[in-house]
């Protein structure tokens, strides 16, 4: 779609998306019911499983699509989905995600959309960065992953509502 369209179409979303992924993310513990005991895996209300259908199909168009910020709105789908504890989710986002992403690699390729020179760096980064995000990812306590996790879906929606609207601009009077 990307090569036929442009990212306009959705260039306009990517903080909207983030922010709510990031949002659901937050409120995920609240929207998952205890199922009894403190050690029980809780599971999802099943009133919201529309609503988390709905999540999971927007973060695979858009991931397929565009992909900034795809990984907090995966985190979201997929905890919204009580896929386990945040330690399980975070590799299996980056599984995940390099698959959505090699998908749009093969077809890029095949219409000759890449730019090598920039290409090749971004994709051993990426490889370099999700293997050792991975790692981590079992090393650290869950609340913090959990905060970390809500610190940068905050932080890159307020950078991508700063780049993609400008500076607030507040008129205090009449002027």
């Amino acid at each position: 779609m990307l090569i036929w369209t442009g990212d306009q179409n959705f260039l306009f979303l990517v903080p909207w998306l983030v922010f709510g992924g990031t949002v659901l993310f937050v409120l995920e513990p609240r929207l998952s019911r205890s199922g009894g005991s403190a050690h029980q895996d809780r599971g999802l209300a099943t009133a919201l499983w529309p609503l988390a259908a709905a999540v999971v199909f927007v973060v695979a168009i858009y991931g397929g699509y565009f992909g900034a910020g795809i990984g907090i709105l995966m985190i979201s789908a997929l905890s919204l989905l009580r896929m386990g504890d945040v330690h399980l989710i975070v590799p299996f986002k980056n599984l995940l995600a390099g698959c959505l992403r090699g998908v749009a690699v093969v077809v890029l390729v095949i219409y000759g959309e890449i730019h090598w020179g920039y290409g090749v760096p971004m994709a051993v980064g990426g490889l370099i960065g999700g293997y050792l995000g991975g790692a981590l990812t079992g090393r650290i306590n869950r609340t913090v992953l959990r905060a970390v996790v809500v610190i940068i879906g905050f932080g890159l929606a307020a950078y991508y509502f700063w780049t993609l609207y400008g500076p607030l601009v507040l008129h205090i009077g009449g002027e």
